[in-house]
């Protein structure tokens, strides 16, 4: 794989890591597909008892890449609800994982990393660290990754952040329930491995069910949810307002709408 790794120690936790370092780990179109499969592979495997999702230097996931988001403002509508299906896919296919997903968030998340801390079982954070829903500064809506990020932090406090694109930190974000615990960098390793290592004591195969459980027993993330997400997604890179911020951002000047 050219876009992540995977890494399995004797005691059978996997470490998935976003590779793409110098582009800030930001999700192209390989690595989502890379992602997916990474997933359905450590899901099926009987050795693996625990992933840790992690990035590669200083950034954990800085959203979409620009070059697919150029890619985006030339496609045609199905062609774009077709790349939001790949990435909603690709995070039912973490979230549906049968072995427990820790998230080792050492750096920045933005727009779809957001997405990814959703869909974990419990994400740990460093100080420091700078989170956003950025994607309504570019006429956009947070739409694919939407019901995964209200659901890990419920309609009240997603209404902090989902519409302003307001940057908030991680203090801020384990109260929005995206980290469970904040640490300092040093720390990090540590306090994954408080998370990772009960699951070691516990039998897979009941974890695996009592993960299913808590599915079954939370709102559904179903296809007629997805097929909505991608529908108001591309309804966003249809208006008028979702060429005009894409633009603007590439071209380094304001959209028409920003005051400040």
């Amino acid at each position: 794989m050219d876009t992540i790794r995977i890494d399995v120690d004797g005691r059978g936790v996997a470490t998935l890591t976003l590779a793409r370092e110098d582009k800030h780990n930001a999700l192209s179109a390989r690595m989502i597909a890379e992602l997916t499969e990474a997933a359905e592979r450590l899901g099926a495997d009987p050795e693996v008892r625990v992933v840790v999702l992690t990035g590669a230097g200083r950034s954990f996931c800085a959203g979409g890449d620009l070059a697919w988001m150029k890619d985006q403002m030339a496609a045609d509508a199905e062609t774009r609800g077709r790349e939001a299906r790949n990435l909603a896919e690709m995070l039912g296919a973490l979230d549906r994982m049968p072995k427990p997903l820790i998230g080792r968030v050492q750096g920045q998340a933005f727009g779809g990393g957001i997405g990814m801390m959703s869909v974990c079982d419990v994400a740990v954070g460093v100080n420091g660290a700078k989170f956003g829903l950025t994607e309504t500064r570019l006429g956009l809506i947070p739409a694919t990754i939407g019901p995964y990020v209200v659901a890990r932090m419920g309609a009240a406090r997603a209404r902090r952040v989902f519409m302003s694109a307001r940057i908030f930190d991680a203090a801020e974000a384990m109260e929005l329930g995206l980290l469970a615990k904040v640490v300092a960098a040093d720390d990090l390793d540590a306090a994954v491995e408080a998370e990772v290592a009960p699951y070691l004591n516990c039998a897979p195969g009941a974890v695996a069910k009592a993960k299913a459980l808590v599915a079954a027993l939370e709102p559904r993330v179903n296809d007629a949810v997805v097929d909505m997400t991608i529908a108001a997604l591309v309804d966003a890179w249809e208006s008028d307002e979702g060429p005009e911020g894409v633009a603007a951002f590439f071209e380094k000047r304001k959209p028409h709408w920003q005051k400040g």
